[in-house]
């Protein structure tokens, strides 16, 4: 059986079985392909959530902190470009906060900030409790994203590349937690198929798998919805809402004015920098 492995940066093939002389020649390849992801994680894997290698013996993350997110005073630009400036949210538990707004307007910049991907320039973060400045690991242990990139490994299959991301945040069950993801995004009858054979809706599926494999309180969706079919979007929007009924919580941002009005508990716009929860009726009269 002639597999891609990550030893040689995904440029040569060889025969496991010959190489080897092993019978479970699958798992011998699929450890290789896992530690040069592994040695290289820190230069050269996607950047998800900020996240570092580090082991922690709690697989599951239950709601801490009085709030799930608590923001005053953000502010962040890109040279001297602002983005955010002055902004405020406080989402409790249990709470689904969609945002809107136009192209540009600083969506993902705040979801990347909460995420800990982005270092605000001013003002206080806190996730589940914790300060991202003084605490950055404990707050992204709290969180799952869905971003527009996917942070998956092509060469990998879908079931090695929640095993890898399982192992950095110590899943317990890990194998069962696996399925269970996969199960749960339509993917089961594929978890054997590499990343790059999957059409963009599939590989999406398997984003939202990564994303809440290590069953984060608070998970964080850029457009989650975009690229899936009419049955994914119905089998993503009961997901959510379980999240939501367990007392965790979600932010999402979409496009999509019908869809984030039926799904979030609350709306908001932002504008001008700020998060405007009273400006976002205006912004979804525009839209229609």
């Amino acid at each position: 059986m002639r597999l891609w492995l990550h030893g040689s940066p995904f440029e040569k093939q060889l025969n496991c079985r010959e190489r080897t002389g092993k019978k479970n020649v699958v798992q011998i390849c699929f450890e290789d392909r896992i530690k040069w992801v592994w040695r290289h994680s820190k230069s050269d894997a996607p950047e998800v959530s900020g996240l570092e290698l580090h082991s922690t013996n709690n697989s599951e993350i239950a709601p801490s902190g009085p709030q799930a997110i608590e923001v005053l005073g953000l502010q962040k630009g890109y040279g001297d470009l602002p983005v955010l400036w002055d902004l405020n949210l406080s989402l409790g538990w249990g709470e689904f906060l969609v945002l809107f707004g136009s192209n540009g307007s600083g969506k993902t910049t705040l979801l990347r900030t909460l995420s800990g991907q982005a270092r605000p320039d001013a003002g206080t973060v806190r996730v589940a409790g914790h300060d991202l400045r003084r605490r950055p690991r404990a707050a992204r242990r709290q969180v799952g994203v869905v971003a527009h990139s996917g942070f998956l490994y092509d060469d990998l299959t879908c079931a090695e590349n929640l095993t890898f991301y399982g192992r950095l945040y110590s899943v317990e069950g890990l194998k069962t937690r696996v399925a269970e993801a996969l199960e749960r995004v339509g993917l089961s009858q594929r978890a054997d198929r590499r990343v790059r054979s999957l059409s963009h809706g599939m590989q999406k599926r398997l984003a939202i798998a990564r994303a809440i494999l290590h069953q984060p309180s608070l998970l964080l969706l850029d457009e989650p919805e975009s690229g899936l079919d009419r049955d994914s979007v119905a089998a993503l929007a009961a997901l959510l809402r379980e999240w939501t009924d367990s007392g965790r919580s979600v932010v999402m941002t979409t496009h999509n004015t019908d869809l984030g009005q039926v799904w979030g508990s609350k709306v908001a716009a932002i504008i001008n920098g700020k998060l405007d929860f009273d400006g976002a009726r205006n912004y979804l009269g525009a839209g229609r």
